[in-house]
């Protein structure tokens, strides 16, 4: 069985695995206070350019959004996304239970746009009940998207705009963030994110670490006593050094572009071939995710030897499949699935 169905199926990129070796019997102090983590948190530095950061290093996805956003946000706020924002549909709710409401926009090819969410508080604030309802802290966007798609920079730039008007702070969820950086479409890097969020993530889950996420955050109010919330909610790692040892060997000198190109290569092929053959897409992605609309006679055809994550019934003979490549998706096995799919009917 070939499986396409998610990108964090496999171990870690063989370089993060030799660096894990290489330092298994090194002592060093724990909770991320030790010298690897320091170099990492230095690569993270320089990378973010003239803004200054704080970087901090944390297991999940999951634990990382939660952590974050309770920190960022006062008792009677909410944090505004689109509605089919990951904190909204796949983290069972663990946002509300730290006290903090979701609240859902309709979403615009899975992004949530600026004018949206100007429209939304400004209607708040113009209730004459708006103090019994929750109040927006903060503006949640994932990049890539939940369906593969990017935000670009003068899309970033008009959520920064309503943020300051609003005060809001933006928060980003980069758990794919190398696919995104690698589109053609992205003319930006991690110093214009750290220039114009809050505080985002460089996703490592999901592009070739065993585990982690890397916290940037450059609003000093919010990381003012964090490491007090990080380990109040779980997320200080006594043995921290294994985040910092993943992360400096992926950032130290590109690697983590590297494999951000490589996944990207493979679901434009996936793309290219299918559209050729006269497949619709659900979205237009230009990154490791891809969405085409399958048959249920090609879905049952297919499913002997491949794995997709099933996305949902697009009308009465057909689903949307997601199909999703990694740092160790073979090539030969995405050609030999474009084989096993006959044109479009």
């Amino acid at each position: 069985m070939i499986h396409f169905e998610s990108d964090y199926l496999e171990g870690c990129h063989p370089r993060l695995l030799k660096a894990l070796c290489e330092t298994n019997e090194l002592q060093t102090v724990g909770y991320g206070t030790d010298e690897i983590c320091d170099e990492a948190r230095h690569i993270v530095e320089n990378l973010c350019g003239e803004t200054r950061v704080s970087v901090h290093f944390l297991v999940g996805g999951t634990q990382v959004n939660k952590t974050l956003i309770a920190a960022a946000l006062r008792p009677h706020q909410g944090v505004v996304a689109a509605d089919c924002a990951h904190i909204a549909t796949h983290e069972s709710g663990a946002i509300e239970a730290t006290g903090h409401k979701v609240l859902t926009l309709p979403a615009v090819d899975a992004k949530l746009t600026a004018a949206a969410v100007d429209t939304y508080c400004a209607e708040h604030y113009a209730s004459s009940t708006a103090e019994h309802t929750v109040q927006p802290g903060m503006i949640f966007c994932s990049n890539p998207s939940e369906w593969g798609t990017v935000y670009t920079r003068q899309e970033l730039l008009e959520l920064r705009k309503v943020c300051d008007k609003w005060s809001m702070a933006l928060y980003m969820d980069g758990a794919r963030l190398g696919s995104a950086l690698c589109c053609e479409q992205v003319d930006y890097d991690y110093a214009f994110l750290a220039s114009v969020c809050d505080a985002y993530t460089i996703g490592g889950t999901k592009l070739g670490c065993l585990f982690g996420e890397v916290l940037v955050i450059s609003n000093e109010s919010i990381n003012r006593d964090f490491r007090y919330i990080l380990k109040q909610n779980g997320g200080m790692l006594a043995k921290g050094r294994l985040l910092g040892v993943q992360f400096r060997e992926i950032l130290r000198d590109g690697l983590y572009l590297e494999i951000g190109r490589y996944e990207n290569d493979l679901a434009m092929l996936v793309k290219r071939d299918l559209t050729e053959k006269g497949y619709r897409f659900l979205y237009d992605s230009c990154t490791n995710q891809q969405f085409p609309i399958f048959s249920d006679a090609l879905i049952e055809q297919l499913s002997g030897r491949y794995m997709f994550s099933d996305n949902g019934r697009v009308d009465e003979g057909h689903r949307c499949m997601r199909i999703c490549t990694s740092w160790a998706t073979k090539k030969e096995d995405v050609e030999q699935l474009l084989r096993d799919i006959p044109a479009a009917e």
